[in-house]
């Protein structure tokens, strides 16, 4: 099952003209610096993230958590639907 959906993630993740490659954690870079993906076999959960032209990165989750950052500043909305942020003048959730 692992293997299953570690394959989803370099599938889903990677573009015609990327080269991916997955190291010992189960973390899969990219030579574009566009698309990533992994699992964590901790949680049972897989991620991936994608980076726009404007520096924003976005990321989705398996258990349908998503975060979009830049610059080390973002909004993450949980499955849930709580939503948190983290700006230059702090952080917080609603």
């Amino acid at each position: 099952m692992r293997i299953l959906v570690m394959l989803a993630c370099v599938v889903f993740s990677s573009s015609v003209f990327a080269e991916c490659t997955t190291n010992a954690r189960g973390i899969t870079t990219c030579n574009n610096g566009q698309t990533a993906g992994g699992y964590n076999p901790n949680t049972g959960s897989a991620w991936k993230a994608q980076k726009s032209q404007a520096g924003v990165t976005t990321t989705q989750t398996s258990n349908g958590g998503k975060a979009k950052t830049k610059n080390g500043k973002g909004v993450y909305k949980s499955p849930s639907g709580k939503t948190c942020y983290k700006s230059a003048n702090g952080q917080g959730c609603n």
